[in-house]
């Protein structure tokens, strides 16, 4: 759909625009897509803001090591790019993984090099972090999938659940980063998914008021969350709770 016809003052719909990678496929099309999905996260620097936020936290792991669990994991590039930022800095993590589709959870679980230590699950989300193990949750380029009232049940059960906070990456909404994105995913010869669904993702993401009215929702006061932007179209949602004294 050309830029002209779409309303970036609104949220296109999910029915209205769908993903093709919500759509039933093979594993084998579905781990090329997600392969060149995790290209473009190193071309356009993805796990920048993820990696940024969690260093302005001071994680301390000396009493046990930090649980942070990554929702909607797709092919695994960024967990394992976290588990390599910890390493780096001698801090201790449980690092798990969670995806709905098992597909996706092979294909993250098979492109984990051995030595990693990374968990992976496939489930549903409302469905772990019960026992009260969860201290961060992170999730990249996942809220787009959801609609509005799912997104603001998942603010509400990452408030409820976590120790330490947690950390929305996603895409910010607009005419420009559509266009260009759909002209270089053409240029670069990507995947036919992502050259579909990167356009269509951008057109279905939030913009700031969007955070805040479902922050709100959730019963989570606007004061105690960080609404960012990182170059190029990226709006980020964190949340760094009180620590305890």
């Amino acid at each position: 759909m050309p830029p002209e016809a779409i309303d970036f003052s609104r949220r296109a719909e999910l029915s209205e625009l769908p993903e093709l990678m919500d759509e039933p496929c093979s594993r084998e099309v579905l781990r090329a897509c997600l392969r060149d999905l995790a290209r473009v996260n190193r071309w356009f620097l993805a796990y920048r803001p993820i990696l940024n936020w969690l260093g302005s936290l001071k994680l301390d792991s000396s009493n046990r090591p930090i649980h942070i669990l990554d929702v909607g994991c797709g092919y695994g590039d960024g967990l394992r790019r976290i588990e390599r930022w910890a390493g780096e800095r001698g801090i201790a993590v449980e690092l798990t993984g969670c995806d709905l589709n098992p597909d996706t959870i092979a294909i993250a679980a098979e492109a984990t090099p051995a030595s990693s230590r990374i968990r992976w699950s496939a489930s549903d989300v409302f469905e772990l972090g019960s026992d009260g193990s969860v201290d961060i949750v992170v999730s990249s380029l996942f809220t787009h999938h959801l609609t509005e009232s799912a997104v603001i049940r998942f603010l509400a059960w990452m408030e409820s659940t976590t120790h330490v906070g947690w950390f929305i990456n996603d895409l910010s909404r607009a005419s420009n980063p559509y266009r260009l994105f759909k002209a270089f995913a053409k240029i670069a010869k990507l995947h036919p998914f992502v050259q579909h669904d990167g356009p269509v993702s951008i057109a279905r993401a939030f913009i700031p008021d969007d955070w805040c009215r479902m922050c709100a929702a959730a019963g989570i006061a606007n004061s105690d969350v960080c609404i960012q932007s990182f170059t190029p179209a990226r709006l980020c949602v964190g949340r760094q709770k009180p620590r305890s004294q």
